[in-house]
């Protein structure tokens, strides 16, 4: 059976469709894969037994066309998308079976069920959503140390953001347990660079500052690594989810319910429960950003501590 996948397109929401297309893989036996999407999705599947071919799709309309009569005939195209884009992919595929994921089909219960909900849909199946999985994922790098990530960065906008200020109190207060490691894509270096400086002012060395200098399969690799991660709802959040991690994750305008860590039991939410959150705003409507401004260092070491 010959399938084309398209998933996610965000790191985060690629990891929460790990458990549906694990499932989608092993509906039958003989089951041959081939990857279209963006370049952070096909890196969470590159490595799947059965993926047989990726293909990144850039942002060009006119190349949909193209590519579509490359890829040549499938059994069946399940995208993972709702966006019109995907909906022309969708009519330009050559394949017996056509999916198409609709948010609106899926209200009020987790992005991992929500993904997992269409499959079965899809193929008249009941299969449990089950952990997040990433294959074949290199050996841990070597753990002399305990070692503590935190991630200040968040893609879906800067309300999602908690303070670099509040996130360096936090590591200092932790850095005679912890070596330290600031994660980040190229977008959020600047914050980074934040924690950076505030840790040298405050006499803390034994930290890595990998904002900006990782590829995925590296970021992967380094968050399997850590004893402890603190970050925003966010992508290498799931990631942290995927292995086990203990982690707080700090929520401000989006929803726990929803986009929090997958079966991760050792996991703890740090939100304030405001009248206005969730608001899924990228910027606060509000102009004052107090799902994140009334976080305190104090709260997440709180939570910190309930893993001890």
């Amino acid at each position: 059976m010959r399938i084309l996948i398209e998933p996610p397109t965000w790191l985060g929401d690629a990891l929460m469709a790990t458990p549906a297309i694990e499932n989608l893989a092993n509906f039958q036996n003989e089951v041959e894969i081939t990857l279209i999407g963006s370049l952070a999705s096909i890196e969470v599947f590159r490595n799947h037994q059965k993926v047989i071919k990726t293909v990144v799709l850039d942002k060009k309309y006119s190349s949909l066309v193209k590519i579509s009569k490359e890829l040549g005939s499938f059994d069946a195209f399940f995208s993972f998308r709702s966006s019109y884009r995907s909906k022309l992919l969708k009519l330009l595929i050559s394949a017996n079976n056509k999916h198409q994921f609709k948010k609106s089909k899926y209200p009020n219960r987790h992005q991992v069920e929500k993904y997992n909900d269409f499959v079965n849909n899809s193929l008249g199946t009941n299969f449990a959503a089950r952990k997040l999985v990433l294959h074949a994922i290199d050996s841990k790098l070597n753990n002399h140390n305990l070692k503590l990530g935190i991630n200040p960065g968040a893609s879906y906008g800067s309300s999602k953001r908690w303070y670099p200020k509040e996130f360096s109190k936090v590591a200092a207060e932790l850095s005679a347990k912890f070596d330290i490691i600031i994660f980040g894509g190229q977008s959020e270096v600047d914050i980074a660079n934040d924690i950076e400086k505030s840790l040298i002012k405050k006499g803390i060395s034994n930290y890595q500052n990998l904002a900006g200098k990782t590829t995925i399969s590296e970021l992967i690799n380094q968050i399997s690594s850590l004893d402890l991660f603190i970050t925003g709802d966010s992508g290498p959040m799931h990631i942290a989810a995927t292995f086990q991690i203990p982690t707080v994750a700090i929520f401000g305008p989006t929803k726990d319910n929803e986009t929090s860590q997958w079966m991760n039991e050792k996991s703890v939410i740090v939100k304030k429960n405001l009248e206005c959150q969730p608001c899924m705003k990228r910027t606060c409507p509000l102009k004052h950003h107090n799902c994140m401004k009334m976080v305190m260092a104090s709260d997440v070491l709180r939570a910190v501590n309930t893993f001890d």
